[in-house]
Order: structure tokens, then C-alpha cells, then sequence
């Protein structure tokens, strides 16, 4: 690819905002925006699917798109919430514990969790539990940088399992999960005393559990947007004194010692929860106060624990805080308040039972409330909806679109990864990027756009091309794709037999039938002017295809 048409590409998306601040005024209002059921039942449209599906999974595929035609958003919803589970396998992971702590592992045990994700995003049947789970993972993060292959993966299995029931009960796993404990120290945090003056609180885990998991640091209308005081001034959500006393809270737990003799690499025995101690120095039994909630003297750690977790959902930040993030990782980066009012209140309310914090009641207001579904007629799309599509998505859904069915592999020493966004392991616990980030030079919210930069689109314009070398053979070719399950193939076809033909199958595959034709006549143009190697059948296809997807039409969800 050239150097003129790469920075022209660059500039393209890098201009491309998800559209331009605050809905108009004929934007769904609080008082308008219930979920109408019945509305759904309608036929939806090839384009409409294809949009939902770009919402509800890791990418549309031909199957999916005829799925949710079938059956209509809600309906196809309902079926997903009741599919059985499929977690990672930790079969391969689990061989770590044939080898000491300072013994090299074989890179096939290390880069078992992103084969696993990778499986699980181009594969498995319940892709809105997947997504979901992919969504709370930016926002409560126990990252990759410690503990072990076993554990990262049951960290992901407990929030895939946890994705669509009951935020409290999510809270309540994650404070007991092995990994996170070891991530934010929470396995550290013992009070000082005569018995171990070496100990001290640590208040890591408590700090984001409200910062970051729940609450925030400011306080927040019902619709998130921000409380202010008589100065205009935000006002604070807790206090490094709330920090002290929940980490108090939160001490005396310790990895389940049992059985004491298992493999060095088990130290932290990631597949149980972490369990009360039994030494009663390391467990702080006095009185705490906490958000001005009393935790009375002598209470036992789980009794705590469960009073924490009670404190925390019942606060009124937690909804509006929560419904924000799952908005803008399945929808739109920048919602309107009275869209996240909304969702907040079926939070507060699942409208059955009078439950709080029924996910699946939650996602399920994010997906079909009027301000999400308004773009899936091209005619009531509005320029405020869209979020940039982020490096995983990104990648996922060009796989999903030909077909692969697990990572490109060269064997042990060599697999397929996101590098710029590696799953599950940003680089802090605030995650990959932060909620509140804005494109450059607005206030428009546009987080995920943090990860777009030029290294980024370089990637995207060349990976597929690059992807046909085979150093082994010394050959181009979609051999690589091939061995992946990837029907590839299939474009390389296309583009032999016509320019037209080649793009009908872009256009469906990518970008629900409705290719901009301002985008198709360039790609025509370019396949009718090459600038590679015309002799080799595979390397117009897939520089074409990686050109048409390097675009902001590909590269933004509207």
C-alpha cells in the first residue's frame, strides 16, 4: 500500500468522530424511551440485523443475520439469556502446574487465555453473554501482568458466568476471586498488630471496588450526569477516611489453603474463592464506618463482605455508574442522559420482580431502547450515535465475517494476537481507556478512540496481506487462513470473477449490504489501477478487503 494512500486512510479515521455532541431535540425523552416489546416482533431488516449484530456479539456473520431476522430483537435476546454455558477450557492451562515458579512454561500453556478468548469470540453460540462479559472487563479489571495462566482464566470464566445475573452477586464473586485478590492485594491486606507487626492494610482492593466497580468518585443524578455544589464544583462520592475504613472491611481473607500440597504454581489455588482466615490476627473484628453505615464490632468476614457489597448497591451512584459503561461498550460512546436514565432505572427496577441489578434486564433495556435502535433505519440514524470499533472488536469481527473459527497459528512459537489490545490485560487497572475520555478537541465522549493512533491503522491496513507470508514455504498464499477454519477463499473468488462481484460480498459481510458508494467506487477504482502483484490471485483481495475495513465506514459502529 502506498504511503500517500496509508496517511490518507490515517486521516480518515482519525477525523471520523462517532458523531457530533448531544442528540437533537426530537431525541427519545425519559418519559418516551420504555422498551416497547411488542414493536420487535416485526421483521427486521437485513441492514438492522446486521447492525444489532455489531452490538450483541464480536461480529456478524451470515448465520447470525438471519438468526435475529428470524426471530426479532427480543426474542433472540430471551434465547441467548437462556443458552447453556461454554467457559474457557483450562485443560492446557493447567499443565503450568507440571513446572516449578522459575522454570520456563512452553509458550502453548502461556498463550492458552488469548487462544481460549479467541475461540470463544469467533465461535460460541451465546455471543451476548461473551460481549457482555468483554464490557464489565473494561471497567473491573484484574489484568494479566500477575499471577498465572489457570487463574487469568478463571477470572474470565467468573465473569462470563456472572455477565447476565445479579450485579451484586458479580461484586460479591469478584471480591472473593483468587486472581483479583492477588491483582489489587487484597491478599495483603491484614491489619497491624502485636502478632504480625509486619502487617498493614492495604486499601487497593477497596479503593477501586468503589472508584472503579460501583460508585465513582462523584456523585451522580439518576441520569449520570454529574452533582454539583453551590460553587459548581463536583462533588466527591467518598473519602480517603471511607478508602481506610472499608479496607478494614474487607481484611482477613486469605487463598484456600487446601490441599496444602498442591503444585507451587497453584500457591494461589485460582480455581476456589478465597476463604475466611482462621488466625484472628490477620482479620480486623472492630467497628468500621463506612459511607456512614456502621459495620459493627465482631461481625464476621463474610457478614462484612455481604453488608459491603449491600452499602454499594444501594448507593445511588451504582446504577446510573453502571449503565453508562454497558451503553457505551455495546452501543454508543456518547449517550444522551436521558438514555442512561433509563437504563439506570430498569437497574434500580427490572420491571418483574423489583429486582436491582438484573444485568440481563439491564442489557436488555441498553439493546433495545429507542435511542439504540434509532440508527437501524439509515433514514433516523442520528450523527450522535456510534463508537469507534476498538482494536479486538476490530480484528474479531474481520475474522467473523470470513469464518475463522480459532486464532491464525504457525504452532507453538507463533499464534495470532491483538497486540495493541491484548484481552483482558490493559496495562493498569483503569482499564484500556477511561470512560470519560473525549475525542480530541470536543466533549464528545469517543473512549475508545484512545487506541486508534497510527500504529493502530497501519496494522489494520496491512495485517491481512501480511498474514499470506509464509516464512517456512517462502509463499503467499491463504494457507494460514485456511488451517484456521477462515473462508478466505471465498473473497479471493469474488474478486477473480468481477469487481462487482467482489464487492456485493464486501458490502454483505461487512457492512450490512449498504457499502457507502463513495467507498465502493474508490475500491472499484483501485482493483481496476493495482498497484501489487496482479499475478498473485490472493494479494489484490486482501489488500482491498484490509483497505475497505481501515475506513471509518468499517471502523466506526454507528
Amino acid at each position: 500500500m502506498s504511503r500517500r494512500l496509508l496517511s490518507g486512510a490515517l486521516g480518515l479515521v482519525l477525523l471520523a468522530g462517532c458523531g457530533g455532541g448531544q442528540a437533537p431535540a426530537d431525541a427519545p425523552s425519559a418519559s418516551s424511551g420504555q422498551v416497547a416489546a411488542p414493536a420487535q416482533a416485526a421483521r427486521v431488516s437485513y441492514y438492522a440485523a446486521a447492525r444489532f449484530a455489531e452490538q450483541v456479539s464480536f461480529g456478524p456473520t451470515p448465520a447470525l443475520i438471519a438468526d435475529i431476522q428470524a426471530k426479532g430483537y427480543e426474542r433472540w435476546i430471551d434465547e441467548q439469556l437462556a443458552l447453556p454455558l461454554a467457559p474457557m477450557s483450562t485443560t492446557v492451562a493447567q499443565e503450568i502446574y507440571r513446572y516449578g515458579n522459575n522454570v520456563q512454561v512452553p509458550n502453548r500453556i502461556i498463550s492458552q487465555f488469548d487462544l481460549e478468548m479467541m475461540r470463544m469470540a469467533l465461535t460460541v453460540p451465546d455471543q451476548l453473554r461473551l460481549r457482555v462479559m468483554w464490557s464489565l472487563a473494561h471497567f473491573i479489571v484484574a489484568g494479566r501482568s500477575k499471577g498465572e495462566v489457570p487463574g487469568w482464566i478463571e477470572w474470565a470464566n467468573m465473569l462470563y458466568r456472572q455477565s447476565l445475573g445479579r450485579y451484586g452477586d458479580l461484586l460479591r464473586e469478584v471480591s472473593l476471586n483468587p486472581h483479583m485478590a492477588h491483582y489489587l492485594d487484597n491478599d495483603q491486606n491484614r491489619p497491624k498488630s502485636a502478632e504480625c507487626q509486619h502487617c498493614a492494610p492495604n486499601e487497593n482492593y477497596a479503593r477501586e471496588l468503589m472508584q472503579l466497580f460501583s460508585i465513582g468518585v462523584f456523585k451522580l443524578n439518576a441520569d449520570g450526569t454529574p452533582q454539583r455544589d453551590a460553587r459548581g464544583r463536583y462533588i466527591e462520592t467518598y473519602t480517603q477516611r471511607d478508602v481506610e475504613e472499608l479496607a478494614r472491611v474487607l481484611t482477613g481473607w486469605e487463598h484456600d489453603p487446601n490441599p496444602p500440597s498442591r503444585p507451587q504454581r497453584n500457591w494461589g489455588n485460582w480455581a476456589k474463592r478465597m476463604t475466611p482466615t482462621t488466625w484472628p490476627p490477620m482479620r480486623d473484628g472492630g467497628r468500621k464506618v463506612v459511607l456512614g453505615k456502621e459495620f459493627p464490632a465482631g461481625q464476621t468476614q463474610a457478614k462484612d463482605l455481604d453488608d459491603a457489597i449491600a452499602l454499594l448497591m444501594a448507593h445511588p451512584n451504582t446504577a446510573p455508574f453502571v449503565s453508562l459503561r454497558l451503553i457505551q461498550h455495546l452501543v454508543k460512546s456518547d449517550p444522551t442522559p436521558a438514555y442512561v436514565g433509563r437504563v439506570a432505572a430498569v437497574f434500580l427496577n427490572n420491571g418483574r420482580t423489583g429486582a436491582v441489578g438484573d444485568l440481563s434486564a439491564v442489557v436488555k433495556a441498553v439493546l433495545l431502547d429507542p435511542e439504540a435502535r434509532r440508527g437501524d433505519n439509515p433514514a433516523t440514524a442520528n450523527n450522535a450515535d456510534g463508537k469507534f470499533r476498538e482494536p479486538y472488536l476490530h480484528r474479531m469481527a474481520t475474522m467473523r465475517g470470513m469464518g475463522c473459527q480459532r486464532a491464525l497459528s504457525r504452532g507453538e512459537d507463533w499464534y495470532y494476537s491483538v497486540w495493541l489490545q491484548p484481552a483482558l490485560n490493559p496495562e493498569s487497572v483503569f482499564g484500556f481507556y477511561a470512560p470519560t475520555d473525549t475525542a480530541p478537541g470536543s466533549n464528545l465522549l469517543a473512549p475508545e478512540q484512545r487506541l486508534i493512533n497510527s500504529a493502530e491503522l497501519t496494522t489494520r491496513l496491512g495485517e491481512l496481506n501480511w498474514n499470506r507470508w509464509d516464512p517456512s514455504r517462502q509463499v503467499n498464499d491463504l494457507a494460514l487462513y485456511t488451517a484456521a477454519g477462515c473462508d478466505a477463499q471465498a473473497f479471493a473468488d469474488a474478486y477473480a470473477s468481477s469487481p462487482r462481484a467482489f464487492l456485493d460480498l464486501l458490502s454483505l459481510r461487512y457492512f450490512r449490504g449498504a457499502m457507502p458508494p463513495t467507498l465502493r467506487s474508490t475500491i472499484e477504482q483501485l482493483i481496476r489501477n493495482p498497484q501489487w502483484n496482479v499475478n498473485d490471485p490472493t494479494e489484490g483481495p486482501m489488500r482491498m478487503l484490509a483497505y475497505a475495513l481501515s475506513t471509518p465506514s468499517f471502523g466506526v459502529i454507528k
